[in-house]
């Protein structure tokens, strides 16, 4: 059984806090992992800048989406096993059942010009989020010439280069371990980020104080005892791994004996556990990925959907690798794997498509999440880590120019990058979403909404 964490963090207050986070993660991974910074380490001061960034460090390098990943880390570090599986649960709930939904809309209506609207204002909030993220990300991270050397060089390879995320990471964990022996102090910065903040007496302008001058400390900072459930135990970790490729190996017969093994839920349930594995670098590293197989392999949907699906994924809470509910409802409808029912086909698919994808991220933190809670503070691995946080920054901010380019010029292409001309439309509203998001901080559920609500009338005006 596990061992509650020896904390004052009320686990009420925690699930409200997970229930709220997945229904208000929009922005994709950055947005939602600068989310989670903002309310657990700025606002609540349940965690501290250290322990944060060594979680996120250890979720940045599994396959899988990083910022459920990260919640559940948080979860299973504040509350233990249940902590975790509520806050990964909870994070991905939300998204589930609302692009079931969307999926039921679009299949059932197809496209109207005012949703096509509502999505074309939201983009330009959805670029200044992702932009937010990298500065927000960097300023804290990015404090010495060597870092900000891995993560112009991580945008360089990405963006020029289109190196692979893997590869990208791999060389930045070894210039993390080089740099660990040649300068040890500026690869400990994970470590050492939330100690400077108190030394320094600064409060940045959305953390709560308790005076003019001294920073509310931390419920779990660098120095809390590793509560039991948070200590390494080989049993428990074999333990936690047969359970999830159980469950796993149960799905996966239960589908075959139902339907076949070349059955379409079969087929999704193999297809999406692979997509899971291969995840490195989060949605996007992914996304090529999902859409050679479900498009050209199996033909699920066409292009054409799978495009609109990735708007849906994108202007919905929730990680953006959600968008496989949305391939998997429409590949659901197309085979009808549920004969008769187009809703239950789809709902079914989806359901299934999940279930694969998210599986293995649960797997992760319960095994490894001890073995990584033991590591904090030791240079060997905090310096590889760092480096490769570094390197996500340089990728985060390479995200933000592509979404950039698609907002900004829509019918530009590969061999004609500015083709067409700007949509100034969509340049001045990003440029307005980013100064509401940096300078005033306005909530980010406001920023969306009213972004959404100017492409619609922006849309509807030029209709008639």
């Amino acid at each position: 059984m596990t061992t509650p964490a020896t904390h004052h963090i009320s686990f009420t207050d925690a699930l409200k806090f997970w229930a709220k986070l997945g229904c208000i993660s929009f922005g994709g991974p950055a947005g939602q992992i600068a989310i989670m910074h903002r309310e657990l380490v700025d606002e609540r001061r349940w965690i501290s800048e250290g322990r944060f960034l060594h979680a996120l460090n250890y979720c940045m390098v599994l396959p899988g989406p990083e910022a459920q990943q990260l919640a559940t880390y948080l979860g299973w570090m504040m509350h233990g096993r249940l902590g975790g599986i509520l806050a990964g649960g909870l994070f991905v709930l939300p998204s589930l059942v609302l692009l079931i939904a969307l999926s039921w809309v679009y299949v059932t209506f197809g496209s109207q010009p005012i949703v096509a609207g509502i999505f074309y204002g939201i983009k330009p909030a959805v670029t200044a989020i992702v932009a937010q993220a990298a500065w927000r990300i960097g300023g804290r991270t990015l404090r010495n010439r060597w870092l900000v050397g891995v993560a112009a060089a991580a945008f360089f390879a990405i963006t020029i280069l289109q190196l692979p995320f893997p590869a990208i990471i791999a060389v930045a964990a070894i210039v993390g371990v080089i740099g660990g022996r040649l300068n040890p102090a500026a690869f400990s910065l994970a470590f050492s980020l939330a100690s400077s903040h108190r030394k320094s007496g600064s409060v940045p302008a959305t953390q709560p104080a308790e005076s003019d001058t001294l920073l509310r400390p931390p419920i779990i900072d660098d120095n809390t005892p590793i509560p039991p459930h948070l200590q390494w135990h080989t049993g428990r970790a074999i333990g936690y791994a047969a359970v999830g490729l159980t469950l796993w190996a149960g799905a996966m017969a239960f589908l075959a004996m139902v339907g076949g093994v070349e059955s379409t839920l079969s087929q999704m349930g193999w297809f999406f556990t692979k997509a899971a594995l291969l995840t490195f670098g989060g949605a996007y590293a992914v996304l090529p990925y999902v859409y050679q197989g479900a498009v050209e392999t199996f033909q699920w949907l066409t292009p054409a959907q799978m495009i609109d699906g990735l708007a849906l994924g994108e202007t919905t809470p929730g990680p953006l690798i959600m968008v496989v509910a949305f391939v998997g409802y429409l590949g659901g409808v197309a085979r009808d794997v549920v004969a008769g029912s187009p809703f239950l086909s789809g709902t079914v698919a989806a359901l299934v498509v999940t279930f694969f994808t998210f599986l293995p991220s649960f797997v992760f933190i319960l095994v490894g999440g001890p073995f990584i809670e033991s590591t904090r503070g030791h240079l060997g691995l905090a310096a590889p880590l760092t480096a490769i946080t570094a390197a996500v920054v340089g990728v985060i901010a390479s995200l933000a120019v592509f979404f950039a380019w698609h907002v900004w010029w829509p019918r530009g292409t590969a061999d004609a990058v500015f083709s067409g001309g700007p949509d100034l439309f969509a340049v001045a509203l990003t440029f307005v979403a980013a100064i509401a998001l940096m300078r005033y901080q306005i909530s980010l559920i406001w920023v969306i909404g009213l972004c959404g609500l100017a492409g619609a009338i922006a849309t509807f005006t030029r209709l008639i």
